[in-house]
């Protein structure tokens, strides 16, 4: 059995102090493009450094620790969870649900959920629909260690992740993630299916393995020559630089706390559904409590392991446990048939509502709802001993 330590989130006031003056005395730089076309906008990310110079860490991290937390000890690195039961009638049971982030996501980015899917009764839901949360880190990711040796890509976490469940006393789980995160939910459902009792993602798989015995459709046709077409034209140059430069990168975002802001800013605004107007999608003091969770555990540079490791995952097998998809504008033009390729039996099939790549921070009451809708027809059955 893992170890289980409990565990309390206190940065140092050293480290706050630090912080302060390190972006009160930010030296920014000339600006080279128009507003935001070479990245963060300069003078939005002056503001944005004057208001963190004044940000108070101590209620949001007062918040985050009423939540109850572990260290595992999984895949011989110790795994920061947040683990919230659920709030359920006698006799009834809550599904354990597995919530897995992304980059440049963390923990932070769930928190929102976590009370109407623990006490849905609470939140105008209805009782039954209770899950037990459980958040952890990706390794490497804000307070979890890397895993030792060997790559950290999806599968291999995806192993940890069933030891992680194992040691709150899961054998049966449900599993929902994002960006990094559905590419371990995928490998949770592949590998690991007599643990996964349902999977859920907004970001399907979009790189089955295409058999030739199955020909493509119009639909999938038309999706592959716009992905083509689209080759090129968003900025990828931030993940060749992640997976190729890594130390060279980490050495100035590690030091420099506008930096850091500047690199994670840019891709909360491209990515989100915002119009342009990220803080009309995320709030200033959400995007100043990632950054400050960043810069406080100095994990920049360990959160770009999984691009470092991409080419270490492997192939991903046919999923055959029931999947939910559904589907926001940065995926609008996804075809079903395109997700039957890896999904043999998809339940649940959304196309795009507004949202963008941070859904769980971006459209919460949408990822709430469709998760209850998900899961509601899969419990029972193995969840009868899904706790030792």
């Amino acid at each position: 059995m893992a170890a289980v330590r409990e565990f309390t989130i206190d940065i140092p006031d050293s480290t706050l102090v630090d912080l302060r003056g390190r972006l009160r005395r930010t030296r920014l730089a000339r600006r080279v493009g128009t507003e935001w076309d070479a990245g963060t906008d300069p003078d939005y990310l002056a503001a944005f450094v004057s208001a963190w110079a004044e940000f108070d860490w101590r209620p949001t991290e007062h918040t985050i620790n009423q939540i109850p937390q572990r260290l595992i000890r999984a895949g011989g690195a110790d795994i920061h969870v947040l683990h919230a039961p659920g709030r359920v009638a006698a006799g009834q049971a809550a599904l354990p649900l597995v919530l897995t982030h992304g980059w440049p996501s963390s923990f932070f980015e769930f928190l929102s959920l976590i009370g109407p899917l623990t006490d849905p009764a609470a939140h105008g839901g209805d009782a039954a629909d209770a899950f037990d949360v459980v958040i952890p880190s990706l390794p490497g990711f804000g307070f979890s260690s890397r895993l030792p040796q060997g790559p950290t890509e999806p599968s291999r976490i995806a192993a940890v992740w069933v030891e992680v469940m194992e040691a709150l006393g899961y054998t049966a789980f449900g599993a929902y993630g994002g960006d990094i995160g559905s590419h371990v939910t995928n490998f949770l459902g592949a590998h690991h299916p007599e643990r996964v009792v349902g999977l859920f993602t907004h970001h399907p798989n979009l790189h089955p393995v295409l058999d030739p015995d199955v020909p493509l459709s119009p639909a999938d046709v038309r999706y592959l020559a716009q992905r083509g077409n689209d080759a090129g034209a968003h900025d990828d140059g931030y993940a060749a630089i992640q997976a190729t430069r890594g130390d060279s990168l980490a050495a100035g975002l590690s030091d420099s706390p506008a930096g850091l802001a500047a690199w994670l800013l840019e891709k909360y605004r491209e990515w989100s559904d915002c119009d342009g107007d990220l803080e009309s999608s995320i709030d200033r003091r959400t995007l100043m409590s990632i950054a400050t969770l960043y810069w406080a555990t100095n994990t920049i540079g360990t959160s770009f392991l999984p691009y470092r490791d991409d080419d270490a995952t492997p192939p991903l097998p046919p999923v055959t446990v029931p999947a939910g998809l559904i589907l926001t504008p940065e995926d609008a033009v996804y075809p079903r048939e395109f997700a039957d390729r890896t999904y043999r039996d998809i339940r649940l099939w959304r196309g795009p509502e507004s949202g963008g790549h941070f859904l769980a921070l971006e459209q919460p009451g949408r990822l709430i709802r469709d998760l209850r809708d998900f899961f509601r027809p899969l419990r029972g059955g193995r969840l009868s001993c899904q706790r030792d």
